[in-house]
């Protein structure tokens, strides 16, 4: 019998796990008590962890068109095939697919392959929301900083919570935020597009028309102003606002307009308003699904009321995939190129130089149907998917079809078996590594188990590729700690202060520190004093609202 502190891996939260583990693959799993996340709390999804330790139906060996092969013969094959497509098609013809199960390590080395060797940044991911949400944080702060952490929501006095869903899926911070309202007297409104069940307790509850929460913040923000619930100093020296702003933002969000888009009473809009208005600590939490126009809305009203850059007020915005946030630390996707760092000034250079790159990606690629269009007018020739994803069957499936060459790396071949290379991947409770909550807080996911068959951890195939595609001085990891110090020293290197994310009290971790390492959160409090990351110190209003903040880079 062992005792193993690791993590539940179910979503974004991050919770931490006690696992007690047996005989033949047998687990018991209870929630860390000494765990930030969670402390001790854990839903029945983390419960129910252990159910994912059964072998039946799992890929145990490596398959080439159908066939069992060795892990020699697969990855040879994979190196030849990969290099014939770029020798003949450049670039720009390979695309990947990552799942939301990887650890942080899995997602730096598969990004670092593709950006900076494999010269594409065509990046399909399962948070393609978060994918937006993530520019919608750097153009309006200047980086993709989520600034909250979870004890901010026992510090406020009111938690505006966005769409019933972000609490439902997210059973353990409802349960942390119902407390807190109980012992601290924290006001818990709820604004919704959907007749969501009222499965838990609310001060407020109202229900909107689809499409309108934007608006209905965008009124807030205004009658803040009226009210003089802006706050001049933290306007005049930290923000930057658009020309014209107020006189634009005013136009059609008189009361009756907006209460006319959202579908209430102009009574009930302007007591929430008022509601609004009067509260000093606020949090807002939102999931990545309420549009960027509610996103933009939300920080908006944040910003230019100053309630951010301080405990118990700030937005509260809740990464996709289990580790959405690793992924996006590592810029495992197509929009940005690494390390937070977007695809614009010297970032390029900088990258380049710190990988010894052969072949760097200059600019943004694509995901989601855009890459898909790319696939099928053959401007994308392969595809390497990375992790199982029930989510995204449908997109696989029609990819699959439309590429000549498709390997995969996965626990279970379900749904690829037409693949021409599939290799046996690690489970979540077989993955030794870090990975990052919503809220920052970076946490060591611990082997509960030893690797069955011939199935590897996600960054152990790709460096093996990699290294047999000839680029073994730049893929020499030999396990993940060697790659989170990598992480570590890039998201310093040349970092002169103006990136957050700097990870560099750990680029020289040893082994036996990072093995014990317990969770720690970076950045300290974003934006304390009113700092950002934007070249003049300044954060951005977003305006207008329905501009499209996804595409931008």
């Amino acid at each position: 019998m062992a005792i193993i502190r690791s993590l539940c891996g179910q979503c974004a939260l991050g919770c931490g796990v006690r696992a007690i583990t047996g005989n033949d693959r047998d687990v018991l799993i209870e929630g860390d008590r000494m765990h930030p996340a969670n402390g001790g709390r854990l839903c029945v999804r983390g419960q129910a962890l252990g159910s994912s330790a059964a072998l039946d139906g799992r890929l145990l060996h490596p398959m080439v068109e159908g066939r069992r092969v060795g892990w020699d013969r697969a990855i040879a094959l994979a190196a030849r095939r990969l290099g014939a497509v770029l020798d003949r098609h450049g670039p720009g013809s390979v695309a990947l697919h990552v799942s939301g199960s990887l650890l942080t390590e899995d997602y730096y080395v598969a990004n670092k392959m593709m950006k900076g060797f494999l010269g594409s940044s065509h990046i399909h991911t399962p948070w393609l929301n978060a994918a937006g949400l993530a520019q919608v944080q750097r153009t309006a702060f200047g980086e993709d900083v989520m600034p909250a952490a979870i004890e901010d929501i026992g510090r406020a006095d009111t938690l505006l919570l966005l769409g019933t869903q972000t609490a439902l899926d997210h059973p353990v911070l409802l349960e942390r935020a119902l407390a807190a309202r109980e012992e601290k007297g924290l006001r818990l409104i709820l604004l919704t597009e959907a007749d969501g069940p009222e499965s838990f307790e609310a001060d407020h509850r109202l229900q909107v028309n689809p499409g309108s929460l934007g608006q209905l913040l965008t009124g807030v923000l205004l009658h803040c102003r009226d009210a003089g619930a802006i706050d001049p100093h933290f306007s005049d020296q930290h923000l930057m606002l658009p020309a014209d702003l107020w006189n634009d933002m005013a136009r059609g969000q008189d009361i009756w307009s907006v209460a006319r888009a959202c579908g209430l009473a102009a009574a009930t809009i302007r007591a929430f308003f008022e509601d609004m208005a009067a509260s000093n600590q606020l949090v807002t939490l939102f999931g990545d699904d309420i549009g960027a126009a509610a996103v933009a809305a939300a920080l908006n009203l944040h910003l230019a009321t100053g309630r951010i850059g301080r405990p118990g007020s700030t937005p509260f915005a809740l990464a996709g995939g289990p580790n959405g946030m690793g992924g996006r630390e590592v810029s495992c996707m197509a929009a940005s190129l690494a390390a937070h760092r977007p695809f614009t000034g010297d970032n390029g250079a900088d990258v380049a130089r710190f990988w010894g790159a052969r072949a760097m990606a200059n600019e943004p690629g694509m995901d989601g149907a855009a890459l898909l269009d790319a696939m099928r007018d053959g401007r994308v020739k392969a595809l390497w998917s990375i992790g199982g994803d029930a989510q995204a069957t449908s997109w696989l499936r029609e990819a699959r079809a439309a590429v000549p060459l498709a390997i995969c790396s996965v626990d279970r071949p379900d749904g690829v078996e037409d693949f021409d290379i599939i290799l046996p991947a690690a489970v979540w409770m077989e993955k030794d590594g870090t990975a990052t909550g919503s809220d920052r807080l970076i946490s060591r996911q611990r082997r509960l188990f030893p690797l069955p068959g011939d199935a590897r951890p996600d960054w152990w195939i790709l460096t093996k590729v990699a290294q047999a595609m000839g680029w073994g001085d730049a893929f020499h990891y030999e396990r993940s700690a060697d790659i989170y110090r990598e992480h570590a020293r890039l998201t310093a290197y040349r970092n002169d202060g103006r990136w957050l994310l700097n990870l560099k009290r750990h680029a020289a971790i040893s082994n036996p520190a990072y093995d014990e390492l317990t969770p720690w959160r970076w950045g300290e409090v974003p934006f304390d004093g009113g700092h950002f990351p934007t070249p003049d110190g300044r954060a951005r209003l977003l305006w207008p609202l329905d501009q499209n903040w996804a595409a931008i880079a």
